[in-house]
């Protein structure tokens, strides 16, 4: 009996954002993914139990580079306004250096890697990887107006998550300087009003 091809993990995902990356996730099939990396579609199907545990584990992969990437940028921001201006900013310096990462993390939502064909490890690895992000969000409301009310999440996450994807994802401009420059504006814009009072809890 012959003995199974050996294959690289990382070079399976790295086909996978490859592929998503020049065609769409619906071009990620076992067998493209095999022919790309000379691995057998068997090997392909036990390393990751199905076609959507493939695609789940290089999203996973991918938000996780972005995380480490967006926290970089916070990290290193000079005050509290301009650590959510960074993260905002993160997809844009994300996709100059990881674009194919970049092209299948925001071709892809979330809620659309369904949890029933997934194991129950990588579900569970999702689930962190959004719990980053909410405590990320928290984090920056907290530091900039010493709240993590709902109000001021919510604040934060237009600057971090909706602008970011009205001005430069879902128009294409990432590349795009100007595009990067409407968008920090609008961001220290959003932040120059600031949240809603917060509203005292009922006696």
């Amino acid at each position: 009996m012959p003995r199974p091809r050996v294959y690289d993990p990382a070079q399976v995902l790295d086909a996978v954002e490859a592929l998503a990356a020049r065609s769409g996730p619906a071009a990620v099939t076992i067998r493209a993914v095999g022919e790309a990396t000379g691995a057998s579609n068997g090997a392909v199907y036990h390393g990751f139990g199905s076609r959507a545990g493939l695609i789940a584990a290089a999203w996973l992969r991918a938000a996780q580079r972005f995380l480490a990437v967006q926290r970089e940028l916070v990290d290193a921001a000079p005050g509290a306004a301009e650590a959510v201006v960074a993260a905002a900013d993160a997809a844009v310096v994300f996709a100059d250096r990881d674009p194919d990462a970049c092209r299948l993390l925001f071709a892809l939502r979330l809620d659309e890697l369904s949890e029933d064909d997934l194991p129950a490890q990588l579900s569970e690895q999702l689930r962190v990887a959004e719990g980053e992000l909410a405590a990320l969000l928290k984090q920056l409301a907290e530091t900039l107006w010493q709240r993590r009310d709902a109000a001021a999440v919510d604040t934060i996450t237009t600057c971090v998550v909706d602008l970011p994807t009205a001005i430069v994802l879902t128009r294409n401009r990432l590349g795009n300087a100007c595009a990067r420059a409407h968008l920090q504006a609008a961001v220290r814009a959003v932040l120059s009003v600031g949240p809603p009072p917060r509203k005292d809890p009922p006696l």
